[in-house]
């Protein structure tokens, strides 16, 4: 059985790159356009993996992986940012709302296939 990841990020063109990478390796995707939409998806279904971005409008990501975690199908599934930010300060607020790993973008396909099968053990 194929793994399930949640793709959450406000650009359609990021999402669907990620989303096709994701689906060439053989994973299921689903995508959220921003935090809001993606807490409605962890609410109602079940994930391996949740990629997120930070800077979304109506919930960012930091927020959504909060929101996440309260709920407690989602307290343990490992959540990677994928974002422009690269500072510490971001990187830290992000571990302590519950972030598993960060990429920053730009990324490969190459490199977030190997994230991506890394936490997925």
């Amino acid at each position: 059985m194929s793994k399930k990841i949640l793709v959450v990020d406000d650009s359609a063109s990021i999402r669907k790159s990620i989303s096709y990478v994701l689906e060439q390796e053989g994973f299921e995707v689903q995508e959220a356009e921003d935090g809001m939409l993606g807490v409605a998806a962890v609410s109602s279904n079940s994930f391996d993996l949740i990629i997120t971005d930070v800077n979304m409008p109506n919930l960012d990501g930091i927020g959504f992986i909060r929101q996440a975690r309260t709920i407690p199908e989602c307290r343990f599934i490992p959540i990677i940012v994928l974002t422009t930010e690269s500072q510490q300060s971001k990187m830290q607020e992000g571990r302590e709302a519950g972030a598993t790993g960060w990429i920053v973008k730009p990324f490969s396909a190459d490199k977030l296939i190997a994230v991506v099968r890394k936490v997925l053990g």
